[in-house]
């Protein structure tokens, strides 16, 4: 059970006032997703996965608005930890659970460390990655924060300067 399924499991057993929503389309991106939802591309959430640049590094999930871009250099200062890479497929899958393109912001099978930028908590409910791509979890940030124990911090690039992967 690698999909949407975890998700809502996780949802009940947390007993969240989150839900998963299953609109008639894939969602890879932000702005499909932000169209199939019918919400502005600030409120969908990206979960963007980070590991460290040396083989066999640690892994980090830095979040933000699907219309920000993250700074892995202010990830890793923030996380204290070496320069970051996007991780592997293969990274992602075994640290997280989850495949890229559905990565959710909570339900990770394994405690890494997470930062929520700034920008996140200016919504009052977001939308993630639910499992798969089919799938986007209304989830408040407060929520986030809690059950992943992470860290709040300013995590993007302002102006055009924005490498490619981020």
């Amino acid at each position: 059970m690698n999909d949407h399924t975890l998700v809502e499991r996780y949802v009940r057993e947390q007993r969240l006032a989150a839900r998963l929503i299953a609109p008639d389309a894939p969602m890879p991106t932000v702005p499909l997703a932000a169209a199939a939802l019918g919400v502005r591309e600030g409120q969908i959430v990206k979960t963007i996965v980070f590991e460290e640049k040396k083989p066999g590094g640690r892994v980090a999930v830095a979040i933000v608005t699907g219309d920000a871009r993250v700074d892995r250099a202010r990830v890793a200062a923030v996380l204290d930890l070496p320069p970051l890479k996007l991780a592997s497929a293969g990274a992602v899958s075994t640290a997280i659970g989850f495949e890229v393109g559905g990565v959710p912001p909570v339900a990770h099978v394994s405690a890494v460390p997470v930062v929520v930028d700034r920008g996140v908590l200016a919504h009052d409910l977001v939308y993630g990655g639910g499992g798969d791509e089919y799938h986007m979890l209304e989830i408040s940030p407060a929520d986030i924060v809690r059950l992943t124990g992470a860290t709040i911090a300013d995590i993007t690039l302002t102006g055009d300067a924005a490498p490619a992967g981020s």
